[in-house]
């Protein structure tokens, strides 16, 4: 065919090149005292970057999960059949320690580490990420059953991915799914009306339908169920070790907006053999450890989100052109992208400043405790809140082009809403934290003492605090306003760590604009003043550096 025109004007593509070459997540592993973790992070960032691993995710996007309930003899077999490159993003998640790794790893900064590693790894596919957040979630609560964690621990922590249907302790290794949510009561998992019968062995028989069960080939399972004392939690093994199938049926997957390469599922429980983890009646208690982890994860997965958007944005920006000059160097643009950066970096700031603190408090620390409480609810409500806006405006920077699949940023934009539902949507989140004040009274003064560390060095921050103070004198009508609190605690949390961890100009333009009367309804509304030079240079990929 002859040609009718030369294609110019198009922007390469972001591929084989270092992810884990951004600053806040560089910056944090130093500032932590993990600089020493770099290398490794670096090794999976070339990993994450390579045109390998990103058609992976493509097509594991593109080939979801398929539900086959019965075998060609009509047997049922209730199996989840994926594409071959999902098995390939978990094995190579499970090799890299993003599971359950860190809970048996010496290195003091265990799970910073595994965040920064699970951030750069997490771009490739979200929908992977699913069950190994919830491999990584379970063993704190796993740890209330002394038995049961010292027989299926070792096996949920090793770097073995084994995705065949057997016996649980018999594979070299095992991931984990959690099945608490039923379609009576969705968030209000107190609603719940599935049973569970004690037997004479001390084991309990599980009757009921649970509405969105994500991960459904996991090995084992974290379940809620009604005992005689009241809702349990309860583990519940995928194969029973005779290698029979427990009676776990999945009814169908879910036709999702996004997430596309995790099987979410509905299943039906009937006489299914389970242990209970923890007290009798007290299995919110028991399972809201998990629920906490992979609310740390839902954190750590929309500042991914955003950072590769942010990114993605740039990169276009600096190769394409229009009106005589490149995006990149038009004033407007500018003030967009900008934004975007500075969005991102507050985002991936906090969410790596909650792993440093899962760290301190797992080993012990009452006060990172009690700051992470607080501080983890108020983040995964904003940052995940923040999370569409920003994939809507970074797939504008593209254009037409953002707009087709071939981009990749569709399915950013998909995947944004996800992590604010997930583990708690936005009014879950935001009561949440009201609930962990009226619990424990200190950590609100645990958390107002982590913002003044940055006092005096910024007076609009000064002021936020204020403000911030006076509307916790006043109590009144408090859950109807719980989300502007919450958000402007989470705002006052990312400016004190950006005025203290931060560059400067970018902590400077997240106080002019969050923190200021200036700023607008969307991005791209900075005010004048700000230095966009270098906080647009830390969001540009060096391709080959």
């Amino acid at each position: 065919m002859t040609p009718t025109h030369e294609v110019t004007n198009q922007v390469p593509p972001l591929i084989d090149y270092d992810a884990a070459e951004y600053a806040p997540i560089l910056e944090a592993l130093h500032r932590e005292g993990a600089s020493d973790a770099a290398e490794e992070v670096h090794r999976v960032g070339v990993r994450a970057g390579s045109a390998q691993a990103q058609e992976w995710g493509d097509l594991a996007e593109e080939h979801p999960p398929v539900l086959r309930t019965h075998d060609r003899y009509g047997n049922r077999i209730d199996e989840v059949r994926y594409d071959p490159a999902y098995h390939q993003l978990m094995s190579t998640a499970v090799e890299l320690g993003l599971h359950g790794a860190p809970w048996v790893d010496p290195n003091p900064h265990a799970h910073l580490v595994r965040a920064a590693k699970m951030a750069v790894w997490g771009q490739t596919d979200a929908g992977h990420g699913c069950p190994i957040s919830m491999t990584y979630a379970v063993i704190p609560a796993l740890r209330h059953n002394a038995d049961l964690a010292a027989q299926y621990e070792p096996l949920l922590t090793t770097r073995h991915y084994d995705s065949a249907l057997k016996a649980p302790l018999t594979k070299p290794g095992l991931i984990a799914g959690m099945s608490m949510t039923e379609k009576q009561g969705g968030s209000d998992v107190r609603a719940g009306t599935t049973r569970a019968v004690p037997q004479s062995d001390g084991s309990y028989l599980l009757t009921g339908h649970k509405w969105f069960t994500s991960a459904p080939m996991s090995d084992v399972f974290l379940v809620l169920a009604q005992a005689p004392g009241g809702l349990s939690c309860f583990f519940l093994p995928r194969v029973l070790p005779d290698g029979s199938l427990n009676n776990m049926y999945l009814q169908r997957l879910k036709d999702k907006l996004g997430n596309h390469s995790n099987a979410s599922s509905e299943v039906e429980y009937r006489d299914a053999l389970a242990w209970m983890v923890g007290e009798e009646g007290r299995g919110v208690r028991t399972i809201i450890e998990m629920v906490n982890m992979t609310r740390l994860d839902c954190t750590i997965g929309t500042a991914t989100g955003m950072r590769v958007g942010t990114l993605q944005a740039v990169h276009h920006a600096n190769h394409r052109s229009a009106f005589g000059a490149n995006l990149i160097d038009q004033p407007l643009m500018r003030n967009v992208l900008a934004d975007l950066a500075v969005e991102s970096e507050a985002s991936t700031t906090v969410a790596m400043w909650l792993a440093a603190l899962t760290d301190r408090a797992t080993s012990g620390d009452a006060h990172a405790s009690a700051l992470r409480r607080i501080s983890l609810a108020v983040s995964k409500y904003f940052v995940c809140k923040r999370g569409p806006i920003h994939a809507a405006e970074a797939l504008e920077c593209l254009g037409g082009n953002g707009y087709v699949e071939e981009s990749r940023m569709p399915r950013l934009y998909r995947e944004a809403p996800l992590l604010s539902v997930w583990e708690g949507s936005g009014n879950v989140a935001a009561l949440d934290t009201l609930r962990a004040m009226a619990k424990q009274p200190e950590t609100l003064q645990v958390f107002f003492d982590e913002l003044k560390q940055a006092s005096g060095v910024d007076a609009r921050f000064d002021q936020t605090v204020r403000d911030l103070e006076v509307a916790f004198g006043d109590f009144d009508d408090i859950e109807y306003r719980a989300r502007k609190i919450v958000g402007d605690m989470a705002l006052a949390l990312q400016a004190s760590l950006l005025l203290r961890y931060g560059h400067p100009a970018v902590a400077d333009a997240f106080c002019a604009s969050r923190l200021g009367d200036s700023w607008g309804s969307v991005f791209g509304t900075l005010p004048r003043g700000i230095d966009i030079a270098p906080i647009l240079e830390r969001a540009t990929v060096k391709i080959g550096a």
